[in-house]
């Protein structure tokens, strides 16, 4: 089974001041999200990463950089990998808008009730988004192997549509959904479905991820509940 971190990226200005950034050049982390960064990848250091996969653009490259510093501290670590297909959507005209303003749009409505059916004008499609990212992390599985832990930095609405899919949701449910910035998901690809072990976490302990506490996962969900990590 791999499993995969979905790390989204530390906080910009223009998450600060309400801009919808999409793929703009220049979008880097600010103060605070550098420091959330930091804390992110302390937060998995003791954590053997196989792989370390980002989209990218700015913010999700530094903070993938970051990570990987933290994971070089006596041990072999993994070169940067770049996927195209885990960048932000492609949010078209909407890009380098307010959100107060784009609140404001017809469209609104459609992306938070129906995304399924939108496509940003000029832009990209939330289906078409949705359908990319998870091919990505599928072939990484198959690529990094059944035993992979890896870690994929990305974006919000990417989680979210990745963490739909695992969690068998149609894309029109993924509003339901929060990721914050540098939170942690989860996700343990088994041969019958994915486990999905965390969502949108700031703080918890991920120590059972590593190679010493992990437990080989069997494909049956444990009816009741189970016992947990311990």
């Amino acid at each position: 089974m791999a499993t995969v971190i979905l790390v989204r990226h530390g906080r910009t200005s223009a998450n600060a001041t309400g801009i919808l950034a999409g793929r703009q050049d220049g979008v880097v982390l600010d103060e605070v999200g550098i420091d959330q960064a930091v804390r992110t990848a302390d937060r998995l250091a003791g954590v053997t990463l196989n792989g370390v996969i980002a989209s990218p653009l700015e913010r999700t490259v530094q903070t993938a950089e970051t990570i990987l510093e933290r994971q070089k501290r006596g041990r072999r670590v993994p070169s940067l990998e770049r996927d195209s297909r885990l960048a932000e959507c492609d949010y078209g005209l909407w890009q380098g808008r307010s959100l107060k303003e784009l609140a404001k749009e017809p469209l609104w409505k459609q992306v938070q009730g129906h995304p399924s059916s939108v496509t940003f004008p000029e832009g990209e499609s939330m289906v078409a988004m949705q359908t990319r990212a998870v091919e990505a992390i599928r072939e990484w599985n198959a690529t990094l192997g059944d035993k992979a832990v890896y870690a994929v930095v990305s974006h919000g609405d990417v989680i979210k549509a990745i963490l739909a899919d695992a969690l068998g949701m149609h894309l029109d449910q993924f509003q339901r959904i929060a990721i914050d910035p540098c939170s942690l998901s989860v996700v343990s690809y088994t041969k019958m479905r994915p486990f999905v072990l965390r969502t949108n976490d700031s703080g918890t302990d991920v120590s059972f991820l590593s190679s010493s506490s992990r437990k080989k996962r069997s494909s049956e969900a444990a009816v009741g509940g189970g016992a947990g990590h311990g």
